[in-house]
């Protein structure tokens, strides 16, 4: 395991034990996803105060990619205009769905996802959480549900 590899591991397995953002919005809408595949459950909450995600929050269970990814995405999120967290889902989906370099400048936190691309399953792990933030900026409130 390369230098590189081991630190993100470590990051994945820091988010995982201890997420940030991790409890319920009462004021703000929640949003579901699952994995029936392997049992990943989050609920998304979304507090957008004119076009900017004020607060985001996240519960749920699942694997450790999975909560990273949901910790990590909720500190990347936070704060940006509903534009550039759209924007944040595109780059992310592209980086554990395509091949190509990975950048840590430019994906920053991001990256530690980049060799999730390499095993399918876990593809749907590492994003359920953002398709359902996804979900939850497009006001859609219908479950996501990881089957492709």
């Amino acid at each position: 395991m390369t230098e590189l590899q081991e630190l993100y591991q470590q990051v994945i397995l820091d988010h995982n034990k201890s997420p940030r953002n991790f409890g319920e919005l009462p004021d703000a809408p929640a949003v579901e996803g699952h994995n029936p595949l392997c049992g990943d459950n989050v609920t998304v909450f979304v507090k957008v105060v004119d076009g900017v995600i004020e607060d985001v929050k996240f519960k749920g269970a699942g694997c450790a990619i999975s909560k990273a990814s949901a910790s990590i995405m909720t500190t990347l999120v936070k704060g940006k205009t509903v534009v550039e967290a759209r924007e944040l889902f595109v780059r992310f989906h592209e980086l554990v769905t395509e091949d190509g370099d990975v950048d840590p400048l430019v994906l920053g936190k991001m990256a530690v996802f980049a060799g999730v691309r390499d095993y399918p399953s876990r593809v749907k792990c590492a994003s359920l959480a953002w398709h359902t933030l996804k979900n939850a900026l497009e006001d859609k409130t219908d479950a996501v549900v990881t089957t492709e």
